[in-house]
């Protein structure tokens, strides 16, 4: 799904892993494994502490595991013979999600085949793997089946799954009509637990006051989680941030720092913005703007029209021998690791 960048009004940790020990409900204690078990009560809520984990119920444990990967479910499946048999189906849902991945993108000597993509993503589903749930909803809202793309975003979200719940958030902003406040509630449940996308989107919402009042200083510190869990899109937007004061102390040291990270790793406004500052810079030596050409060449090449001028001032001011180091680096450059 298109995620927006920058509000269009701009004008110029909390993380935690998901305990393995659920909040049970009273109704829900069971005889044959309450020997084993203490109980701490809150005014809201009892907690099961089990002393033997191998006495859960198996509806409990699979919806604990519902969002584990293979590698987990299988080191949970070495706990004991209880867990080997209840995460039985979810093992098998991996399998599923294995295919149904090939068919989608065409690998591991398969054609592109999005009906047997998703027969397989819905079979994974069917066995409880929020994973599955969320690649079939994927596919479905590729198809333009937003109903249904929905109803499998909220069923892995309400099992815990950090990406289920942003894909609704995001979802809910933007169904016809929106449902900003909706949205607000996931994307917050995927940021706290460290979604990088939900953190970004979130942010645009308290950014945008969409869904939620209009709070700046929440909105920067959110664009700053993630950037610094490697999103690109945040990156820049934290950059804007320092670089006029919104949300942040305005700091053009810190803006500089966050416009190159975002450039080094192919944002091509930030590679712009960030090719504009090295060429701006009074007295500005041979090699400082054989850099700038480089960052402007690949603005250039990413599409952004307006670094082309730039750029063709800064070639004609330099050598032959380093106009030519300007193609090659541009050439050969490739983006740093990233979220995305």
């Amino acid at each position: 799904m298109k995620q927006d960048t920058w509000p269009e009004l701009f004008d110029a940790s909390r993380y935690g892993a998901r305990p393995m020990l659920s909040i049970i409900n009273k109704k829900e204690r069971s005889n044959r494994y309450m020997s084993n078990c203490l109980f701490r009560t809150t005014p809201t809520s009892t907690f099961l502490y089990c002393r033997d984990f191998s006495g859960l119920p198996f509806d409990i444990l699979t919806k604990i595991a519902a969002s584990f990967s293979l590698s987990n479910l299988q080191t949970a499946s070495l706990v004991c013979r209880a867990w080997r048999d209840a995460l039985r189906p979810l093992r098998q849902a991996m399998l599923f999600l294995k295919w149904g991945k090939r068919f989608k993108h065409g690998r591991g000597g398969v054609k592109v085949n999005l009906e047997k993509a998703l027969e397989s993503f819905l079979k994974g589903a069917a066995l409880g793997s929020s994973l599955a749930m969320v690649d079939a909803g994927l596919l479905y809202w590729e198809l333009g089946n937003r109903e249904k793309a929905i109803a499998l975003y909220r069923k892995a979200a309400e099992l815990g799954d950090a990406a289920g719940q942003c894909n609704l958030g995001i979802s809910y902003l933007q169904a016809d009509p929106p449902r900003p406040k909706e949205a607000i509630r996931w994307l917050f449940e995927a940021s706290v637990a460290g979604h990088v996308r939900a953190q970004y989107q979130l942010a645009l919402c308290l950014h945008q006051g969409r869904g939620v009042d209009r709070n700046l200083q929440e909105a920067a510190r959110w664009y700053l989680t993630a950037a610094w869990g490697g999103y690109v899109r945040a990156m820049y937007n934290v950059a804007l941030c320092y670089s006029v004061g919104e949300g942040l102390g305005q700091s053009h040291r810190q803006a500089r720092k966050w416009m190159k990270r975002a450039a080094d790793r192919g944002h091509s406004k930030a590679q712009f913005e960030h090719g504009l500052s090295l060429f701006s810079v009074r007295d500005i030596n041979e090699g400082e703007m054989l850099k700038a050409g480089v960052y402007l060449e690949l603005a250039t090449r990413a599409g952004e029209t307006a670094a082309s001028h730039v750029k063709n001032v800064i070639l004609q001011q330099l050598s032959a021998a380093s106009r030519d180091r300007v193609i090659h680096h541009a050439e050969s450059w490739r983006a740093l690791p990233s979220s995305h």
